[in-house]
């Protein structure tokens, strides 16, 4: 496993970051189809095998119950020190009046209880899950910056929302000596490249590390087109972000196809390799539910995609408009 540093900050994090949504007490928040504890443990046991270090949840998933496990794993199966944690704020945590967005009051109490959650002192990268048009962008600055002077999180990160946001962030937290985010976490794979547009330039000349979300596009460039899971069946928000262009879609998960079996490896490590090569990527984060997609990931990391491969997974891709925010 390659390890690189966030961006133009000091962490490094692993080339991989294992996603945690998946991983949840089923009965808890909407999502059915995740993994309950004991089902879990064992991917989070083989990601530090393969030397991913890198794990990313979010307060919203599963109710919290994604933190719970995530962080009763993590101290049995590793030290503090060697791991790096990150998870989210923003989504509804209850119901009623200040119980969701990017407020103080929200932050501050939504980060204690996240730090509960995970059973630690401080996270290495809190992120604001999406943009909260109802706060000033002053007030979530601040709070964030003051976060990170108590020590409760090492570093600050950003998700996906419009480049100009983003910007109006950065250059808030510069104008009032405020703590800057060092990473972007958007969606990002070879169906949905719109990010190229704006927000990867604007993280590569600020030195801003990308972790994009949906690399493998919610698995649809690991299998058949029309294939279906079980997962895809019932993911209500994964259904509206591949509605788009499906005669060129189906083109790049046939190019990925074609590239996979030329080099006798799976679709997955081909298409999550191409998202690992460009420039403005730190690391990929993935989800897993069978051991075998840790395996494909770890191994893309170490698989170098020709000129003439790049080209072709390219090459059937046509505009979409913005999904994901």
């Amino acid at each position: 496993m390659d390890y690189r540093k966030l961006g133009s900050s000091g962490l490094e994090i692993s080339a991989v970051t294992l996603g945690c949504m998946s991983y949840g007490d089923p009965q808890r928040g909407s999502h059915d189809w995740t993994l309950p504890e004991e089902q879990s443990r064992p991917f989070i046991r083989r990601a530090l095998e393969l030397g991913i270090t890198t794990f990313d949840t979010a307060n919203v998933y599963s109710d919290g119950s994604s933190e719970e496990i995530l962080g009763r794993a993590l101290t049995e199966f590793a030290r503090r020190d060697e791991v790096v944690i990150a998870t989210k704020v923003h989504g509804v945590m209850r119901p009623g009046p200040n119980g969701r967005g990017l407020s103080r009051g929200h932050i501050m109490t939504q980060v204690d209880a996240s730090l509960s959650r995970l059973g630690t002192d401080y996270v290495d990268l809190y992120q604001i899950h999406r943009w909260d048009p109802t706060v000033p962008i002053e007030e979530t600055m601040e709070a964030l910056h003051d976060v990170v002077k108590a020590g409760k999180a090492r570093y600050i990160g950003a998700s996906s929302m419009f480049a100009w946001q983003f910007a109006q962030a950065q250059y808030t937290a510069d104008l009032n000596g405020w703590t800057r985010f060092v990473s972007m976490q958007d969606h990002y794979n070879l169906i949905n490249r719109e990010e190229e547009r704006e927000m990867h330039p604007f993280c590569l000349d600020q030195g801003v590390g990308v972790l994009p979300w949906s690399p493998l596009a919610r698995g649809k460039l690991t299998r058949d087109w029309d294939a279906t899971t079980s997962r895809s069946q019932t993911d209500e928000f994964g259904k509206v972000l591949y509605t788009q262009a499906d005669e060129a879609d189906r083109r790049v998960a046939a190019a990925v196809a074609s590239v996979a079996d030329a080099r006798g490896v799976a679709r997955a490590q081909v298409a999550l390799a191409w998202v690992a090569q460009q420039s403005a990527v730190t690391s990929p984060i993935v989800g897993a539910t069978k051991l075998t997609h840790l395996d494909d990931a770890a191994a893309a990391v170490e698989l170098d995609l020709t000129a003439e491969e790049l080209a072709e997974l390219e090459a059937p891709y046509v505009p979409h408009s913005v999904a994901g925010f």
